[in-house]
Parts: structure tokens; sequence; C-alpha cells
């Protein structure tokens, strides 16, 4: 699956998927999204299944519509996009500490509590 970021109609779905708790169908995304833009159905029902086919949902029928989820959570896909420009931004220590400096105070203790987390689960699989 490659992780690049999504065209823009791509994100607009894919946000509304993320949004929902359960499995959707292109008629709900379709009312959503048609009370923010003029859009037209079939539009929708190919972004969806473009993203079906490039892996970013799966799907089951449900009568004659299939329902759609995605297959990684917003922050899963997040946390690809952060690896990915990491590995292609040059080195990787520096792309780190730049990468830092942008931190608010909130993120940066966010952060911190991550990784503490990360060392103590580490500690408790030994």
């Amino acid at each position: 699956m490659r992780v690049r970021g999504f065209g823009e109609l791509e994100a607009v779905v894919m946000e509304r998927l993320w949004d929902r708790e359960e499995a959707t169908t292109v008629r709900e995304v379709f009312d959503d999204m048609s009370r923010d833009r003029e859009i037209a159905y079939t539009t929708v029902m190919s972004t969806m299944d473009n993203l079906h086919r490039k892996g970013w949902l799966e799907r089951e029928r449900s009568g004659k519509a299939f329902r759609y989820w995605p297959t990684l959570t917003r922050e899963e896909h997040s946390a690809r996009l952060m690896r990915e420009a990491f590995h292609s931004g040059g080195r990787s220590d520096v792309v780190l500490t730049h990468f830092f400096e942008q931190m608010s105070e909130e993120e940066a203790a966010g952060l911190r509590v991550a990784l503490q987390r990360m060392a103590a689960d580490e500690d408790a699989a030994r």
C-alpha cells in the first residue's frame, strides 16, 4: 500500500469515514458530503471504489450496496506519513532535531509520555 497523501477528494472521503464509528455506504458519505459541496453520487462511488482498490478501504456487500471502512485509523495513517517523511528527508538525526524544534510544549509533553509508555512496555516484555 502506498503511503503518500491522498488526492483532494480522497482526503475528504477518508476524513468522513474516519469520523464514523461503523462501516458506511456510499449513499451515507454522499449525503454527508453534499451538505457542504456540490458533488455527484457517482463521483463519491468512484472515489470510494478507487480507495478500496488502492487498499485504503475494506468493504462488504450489504444488500445491493457495499459498506466501507478504513483499513487504517487516522492516527496509523499519520504515523506512516511521518515515517515516510523521516526516511526520505536526509539525515534522520537532523530531521528529528528540526521536527522537535517545531513542536509546541504540549506536543513535546505528549511525545515524552509516549516514549515513557514505550519504555515501560519494553521493560514489561523482558
